[in-house]
């Protein structure tokens, strides 16, 4: 019965049939209902959404027969929907808390289970932790009643999320001014959540927007390699852009006008400047650690605040939760932007997108040589390496001793910041070494300034650790 479970930087996720079952599933309900019971909106209930993966229908409603059955009232959605729904119904409803069923951006095989809190963002690691704790002591099943029975009853009821978060949109993004522009527009749902909502609100033709749990045999991650038809349909059919959202669409990502795939730090960067010097918000800027000192010039450049944080969004959320915070936004194409949620959301982020083009009348291909032009060209990569647990962990013991002076690549560091994981600086940019918590795996990252020698470095490094 005692599986592991283990809540990492964005809820826990595992293969489907190994140790993601029904019965852990329930096991980790019933844990944060008993670590939740006293929470001060209990009596307001709970919501419980999930994606188009296989069996999460049946996952949330195993967990919703679970939080009933503790007495707890569950709001669940008649559909599959995007994570930032959930978010937003947490919030807007003053629930306690907020379950979505989803591995995110993870291949096929994979589920998950995220946590949102009541304000509508990531759920504080501290509270995970307790409810890792409370596991421990769940050793038994829990006998319940019918999920139909519940429905009979009030104990569970039915929402449109999918409805209320297009309200929402529609709230918040100037849908007038965009279908004015005459945009033609291409969204890539990546088989995920996000699929058939943005095309109620204006004329987009949409790629792979079915439910096909299969993913193609792959992982609906936003990442250059993954959207290869996304790029040439842009091309050969002349769209002004591509917006393309994860598997829970809390992530984006961009493919320009000439079908080319635009980084998630060049995303960040034109999306801070637009509220920043087009619709004139104020506050901190917030960016993950592995995030583009494009940021860092341009925060500098216009007296802006900027803090870095540790990866995963769970912290920038609660910098946004806590102070008067513009745009948070970290490396993989999570932003959350004020006014909306403290949480990623790739839709609400891809309509401010088309809001951008139709309100400066320029292209992501001018948008992007103004950037350019302003602070120079940046270049950005991410390797990630499947290694063993003796070579990560000897690979972060080097790390650890690497100073000032030393080399990497044949770039000698200037400056090492160890926040999370070993961000090594040269002159003209900087690399990232980072281990995964649950898996023997490496992360690296770089970023270059001026010329591209991104892919010359991360080989180099990875060599230089015997990793290849």
């Amino acid at each position: 019965m005692k599986e592991p479970v283990k809540f990492g930087t964005d809820g826990w996720r595992a293969v489907i049939g190994d140790t993601y079952t029904f019965e852990n599933v329930r096991r980790v309900s019933l844990a944060t209902a008993r670590v939740f019971k006293n929470h001060k909106n209990i009596k307001n209930g709970i919501v419980i959404g999930y994606d188009t993966r296989f069996l999460s229908k049946e996952f949330a409603h195993s967990s919703a027969e679970i939080f009933a059955s503790q007495g707890i009232k569950v709001i669940i959605t008649d559909s599959f929907v995007s994570t930032p729904t959930v978010s937003l119904l947490s919030r807007d409803k003053k629930l306690a808390f907020g379950v979505v069923i989803t591995a995110s951006h993870n291949p096929f095989k994979y589920n998950g289970y995220k946590l949102k809190d009541s304000f509508g963002g990531s759920m504080n690691p501290e509270e995970l932790i307790l409810v890792e704790k409370e596991l421990i002591n769940i050793t038994q099943p829990v006998d319940t009643d019918t999920f139909e029975n519940y429905l009979k009853n009030g104990q569970i009821e039915y929402i449109d999320g999918r409805r209320y978060y297009i309200n929402n949109l529609k709230a918040k993004i100037n849908i007038d001014v965009i279908n004015k522009a005459g945009l033609k527009v291409l969204y890539e749902a990546m088989y995920g959540a996000g699929q058939n909502t943005i095309n109620e609100l204006i004329k987009v033709d949409q790629l792979h927007n079915i439910v096909n749990p299969y993913f193609e045999g792959g992982a609906p991650e936003p990442v250059e390699k993954n959207l290869g038809l996304a790029c040439k349909t842009v091309k050969e059919g002349k769209y002004n852009i591509c917006i393309v959202t994860d598997g829970d669409a809390d992530r984006i990502a961009l493919i320009d006008d000439n079908g080319n795939y635009v980084d998630a730090q060049k995303t960040f960067a034109l999306l801070l400047k637009y509220l920043h010097a087009v619709k004139g918000f104020t506050g901190k800027v917030v960016r993950g650690f592995s995030a583009s000192e494009i940021i860092k010039d341009y925060c500098s450049k216009y007296n802006l605040e900027l803090e870095t944080v540790p990866v995963g969004f769970k912290y920038i959320s609660k910098k946004m939760i806590e102070e008067d915070v513009m745009i948070g936004a970290e490396e993989s194409g999570g932003i959350g932007i004020k006014g909306h949620l403290p949480e990623r959301d790739g839709l609400f982020n891809g309509l401010l997108f088309l809001e951008m083009l139709a309100v400066t009348g320029k292209s992501i291909t001018e948008l992007i040589k103004e950037l350019d032009a302003e602070f120079g060209k940046y270049f950005y990569k991410r390797i990630d390496i499947h290694t063993t647990e003796e070579k990560k962990n000897k690979t972060l013991e080097i790390c650890k001793g690497l100073k000032a002076g030393d080399s990497v690549a044949g770039k000698k560091i200037v400056s090492v910041d160890p926040l999370d994981g070993y961000k090594l600086f040269f002159d003209n940019g900087w690399i990232t070494i980072r281990a995964s918590g649950t898996e023997p795996l490496l992360r690296f990252y770089c970023e270059t300034k001026g010329t591209d020698e991104t892919l010359d470095v991360l080989n180099k490094t990875i060599s230089n650790f015997n990793l290849k």
